[in-house]
């Protein structure tokens, strides 16, 4: 029995939004991962009709020892489609059998509502836009080169080609905005480079690559291709002394990323607060080859930027925790199909994510000697893209570091969808990425850069005059987006002027004191 009571937990955080599917399911004991994915999985397809007839039943209120209602899913689950419970005959199974015929006759009325015929068509439908996005693996550079891996890729029987489509096309060909895919009864065995990232290559959705030595010896890294955007925005210094900020680094995948666009040179400084996360971010950055990164179990909040250790960071890449409302992928529909967007408890969960993403923005702009910061979610929702780095825009830290947005044309300029209008002004809508799940080959992301404007920096009472006759203007019904324009100011190009350094900071109030 204990095996349905650790799949109940994960479906439980499921419910309170504590990962996605595979995250959460990654997390169990490796010898009854399997299993017990295997239930969860099933578990959750037909779930809004078990949902159904444990509540027409009156299950949970008629028996107290099954104590929670993901456990009565899942009992009730293999009770009606798998052959019955695979459990001893304890107590909390025989509370589930005394009620077997009545939970039947229920389950035979959902299909009768549903016109459903057979039993597999009361599960949820699969998100045909996972049809739509191609397997993603980055070839590691610090292990090998992309002429090396296109050669051992060929090797296993796949050839240059639309991995979208059975007709092998030439290699040049990296748009697909006009294919269909479709499911074809043979494998597809084409790959592709991609257009906009480098060492990124293209497979059909359904390939398999964590079977491949390629991927277990971390010459390949499995990767959506938005989520390669953040640090190729970031462009991140490679020379000797350089050092950057991962401000939330596990699983591992971008701090990686990172490590290779500097070749392993300067100094990664790779935060992550969880202690089980940390562990599998060391494993991941252990297992591709980092040897410039130093991973930091603490929580970036908590860093001092005056700190003599941050004196030189002068890049900070900041993906924090999100809705992860533009993941798709081939299980968390399962999840995201229950949520109602426009519930209450999704409004506040929002707003408690864009709160926090705001806060870790001003903290990162408070770090002395940085020059960009990369801002990053994997959601598709305003409250924590656009409206988060309008907020931040108008933040002390933002206009007392001197920061504004950097312009599209340093931040993936061929890239075509950009903000959504109406919240940013035109140019720094123009300046902002999106990606669309299912439309652009991708999951939905947003990527943004933020920059230190050129010229002497402000005082922090200076700020605070400036942000309040900003707040005074926008207020303002006759405000408009030019006046906005002049409030935030247009900077020309120019070397970024930095901030002494913290110890010469602290040389001055000595004196001053």
């Amino acid at each position: 029995m204990n095996f349905y009571f650790d799949a109940a937990k994960i479906i439980d955080r499921l419910d309170a939004k504590h990962g996605s599917v595979k995250s959460l399911l990654s997390t169990l004991p490796e010898k009854s991962r399997k299993r017990t994915a295997a239930l969860v999985i099933e578990t959750l397809k037909y779930k809004p009709a078990l949902a159904e007839v444990i509540a027409a039943a009156n299950l949970l209120k008629q028996e107290r020892k099954i104590t929670s209602h993901s456990l009565a899913l899942l009992l009730v689950h293999d009770l009606l489609l798998s052959g019955g419970i695979q459990a001893g005959d304890g107590p909390v199974k025989q509370a589930l059998l005394r009620h077997k015929t009545r939970l039947r006759s229920e389950w035979q009325r959902v299909k009768i509502k549903r016109g459903a015929k057979t039993d597999g068509e009361l599960a949820l439908a699969d998100d045909d836009r996972t049809a739509r996005i191609p397997r993603y693996a980055r070839v590691n550079a610090l292990k090998w080169t992309i002429d090396e891996a296109i050669k051992a890729i060929q090797r296993r029987g796949y050839v240059l080609g639309d991995p979208l489509d059975g007709m092998c096309v030439p290699p040049v060909v990296h748009q697909f905005t006009e294919m269909i895919p479709q499911f074809i009864s043979r494998p597809l065995r084409n790959f592709t480079r991609d257009a906009h990232v480098e060492n990124l290559l293209l497979f059909p959705p359904q390939a398999r690559l964590t079977d491949t030595s390629e991927y277990f010896d971390g010459r390949l890294i499995l990767q959506d291709k938005a989520s390669c955007f953040p640090a190729v925005v970031l462009d991140p210094p490679s020379y000797p002394g350089s050092v950057i900020i991962d401000a939330t680094a596990a699983p591992g995948n971008k701090t990686s990323h990172l490590s290779a666009l500097m070749g392993n040179q300067g100094k990664i400084l790779a935060f992550e607060r969880d202690r089980k996360r940390y562990g599998t971010l060391k494993t991941m950055l252990a297992r591709a080859g980092c040897s410039n990164v130093e991973a930091l179990n603490v929580d970036f909040l908590t860093t001092d930027f005056d700190d003599e250790k941050y004196a030189h960071v002068t890049h900070i890449l900041l993906d924090p925790s999100c809705s992860g409302s533009g993941i798709i992928n081939r299980l968390d529909h399962l999840v995201e199909s229950e949520t109602e967007s426009s519930s209450v408890a999704h409004t506040e969960r929002l707003t408690k994510l864009a709160t926090f993403q705001l806060q870790m923005l001003r903290h990162a702009m408070k770090f002395p000697r940085v020059e960009n910061i990369v801002y990053s979610t994997c959601s598709i929702h305003p409250e924590e893209n656009e409206q988060v780095v309008a907020a931040t825009l108008r933040s002390m830290e933002a206009t007392a570091g001197g920061f504004r947005l950097a312009p599209r044309s340093v931040v993936l300029p061929e890239w075509s969808r950009r903000g959504q209008p109406g919240i940013l002004d035109d140019t720094d809508t123009e300046a902002v990425v999106r990606c669309s799940p299912g439309e652009d080959l991708t999951n939905g992301f947003f990527v943004s850069c933020f920059i230190r404007r050129c010229g002497a920096r402000p005082s922090m009472r200076e700020a605070e005059a400036t942000i309040v006759e900003r707040n005074d203007a926008t207020d303002s019904p006759s405000f408009t987006m030019s006046a906005k324009r002049k409030i935030h100011g247009e900077d020309g190009a120019g070397s970024t002027v930095l901030p002494p350094p913290s110890s010469q900071r602290r040389k001055k109030r000595k004196q001053k004191i």
